[in-house]
């Protein structure tokens, strides 16, 4: 699986490759590998360390290979164009192209070196059915997450959070929607200060948890915090008393505040020169669409100027003005000079997004950035324009047609701009 007589010390001074280089390469196309041991790249790495990629000698079949992969990526940035240029002649001198490589070579060798990239190489090469790939490697990351946290809890403990962990997934007595790995993630992360903090203090079950225990984790806490905690804790003890593994509910009755509620306006000082101070044309369209239309992102049908946004099953059209069809050609064609190859079907990607094969929608991080740090949230932006609109219409019907959202969200937002109209009478 590996040169002969390779010294497995890093720091060693590279020899010359025609005597102490010999690639791993078959010695014939379609040989097999006699046995299936992971391969170790420190020894090779060490050897190569101080060559660049364009003297190791490679086939022709590898550097044609190479250009093909150079070509296909052109428009990434320059460091991380070498990054992946580097790890596929790597490869492709170690290993020869005559056989497919293994997806745990590639993350195996990237690992060692940060000036090396597994990702693209693994999609390039798996677009050319040269890649045999290890299920352990796209496993939910956010599953891999949960079960690491599981297993650093004691066991009855973490037996118990395991069923709370099936009953979100909808393996509960009741039939429920599933919640996503992301969504049970961030209940955990939220719970996981708590878990360890009972379980230090020599706690070994949750049928030992008490209302004293409950107030006293929520007692000093306040705002966001102590709703996503109270409620974390709520569904927690809900589905284990649901699995009947604990005889009282003790959690059933705590505070979280009001949910639904909607923000205060944003102040118009805070909206005053958002898009001025934009220094993009991918974040004045985000703000836009946020501020003016009430949508983080959505599929733009340029020529029609219209907005069509995806709700779940359900379709809806919203109709640009001037501003927003303007800023969106502008980004549309900062995008195709920027990025002339992408084929992301997203209307708003950024470096990572563009080129990746897998079409990966934009991250929320990277759409928060588009604001200043101290101002409101592209969150904020949205509620603050279907409000204003509430307020100047008092008409759930058009807050529906106008934004796409529900008849409950819409008369939250009437009720809110508007109480007395939904103020409970006297008897």
């Amino acid at each position: 699986m590996g040169a002969p007589n390779l010294p497995l010390q890093a720091d060693d001074e590279p020899l010359p490759l025609a005597a102490d280089m010999t690639p791993a390469t078959t010695v014939c196309p379609g040989q097999e590998s006699l046995f299936t041991m992971r391969r170790n790249w420190s020894p090779v790495l060490a050897r190569l360390r101080s060559r660049p990629p364009g003297e190791l000698p490679l086939t022709g079949t590898a550097t044609a290979l190479v250009e093909d992969f150079a070509e296909l990526r052109r428009d990434q940035q320059a460091s991380g164009l070498r990054k992946n240029i580097r790890t596929l002649t790597i490869l492709g001198y170690w290993l020869g192209v005559e056989n497919a490589f293994h997806e745990r070579d590639v993350h195996d060798l990237a690992q060692l070196d940060t000036h090396l990239a597994a990702k693209p190489v693994c999609q390039f090469l798996r677009a050319r059915g040269l890649l045999v790939e290890d299920p352990e490697l796209h496993r939910d990351r956010n599953l891999a997450w949960i079960e690491t946290a599981l297993h650093a809890l004691p066991q009855p403990v973490a037996d118990e959070i395991r069923t709370w962990v099936d009953v979100l997934r909808g393996q509960g007595p009741r039939e429920n929607e599933p919640r996503s790995w992301e969504g049970i993630r961030r209940y955990l992360t939220t719970l996981q200060p708590t878990l360890t903090a009972w379980t230090a203090a020599s706690m070994t079950t949750l049928r030992e948890v008490t209302s004293d225990h409950l107030h006293n984790t929520l007692k000093d806490l306040a705002g966001t915090a102590r709703r996503q905690l109270a409620t974390a804790l709520r569904s927690l003890f809900r589905a284990l008393k649901r699995k009947r593994m604990i005889f009282r509910d003790l959690a059933r009755h705590l505070a979280v505040g009001d949910l639904t509620s909607i923000p205060r306006p944003v102040p118009s000082d805070l909206l005053a020169g958002l898009l001025d101070h934009a220094a993009t044309p991918f974040a004045r369209l985000t703000i836009a669409l946020a501020a003016v239309h009430a949508v983080p992102a959505a599929d733009l049908d340029l020529a029609r100027g219209t907005l069509e946004l995806h709700r779940g099953l359900l379709r809806h059209t919203l109709y640009l003005e001037e501003l927003t069809h303007r800023l969106a050609a502008d980004w549309l064609a900062y995008r195709h000079q920027r990025w002339p190859a992408s084929v992301n079907p997203h209307l708003l990607v950024s470096q990572k997004t563009a080129l990746d094969p897998d079409h990966p929608a934009v991250h929320r991080v990277t759409l928060g950035q588009v604001v200043p740090p101290n101002g409101p949230t592209l969150d904020r932006l949205r509620q603050d324009r279907i409000l204003d609109e509430a307020t100047a219409t008092g008409d759930p019907l058009k807050l529906m047609r106008l934004f796409g959202i529900t008849e409950q969200t819409a008369m939250r937002y009437v009720g809110t701009a508007y109480p007395e109209r939904t103020a409970k009478l006297p008897r």
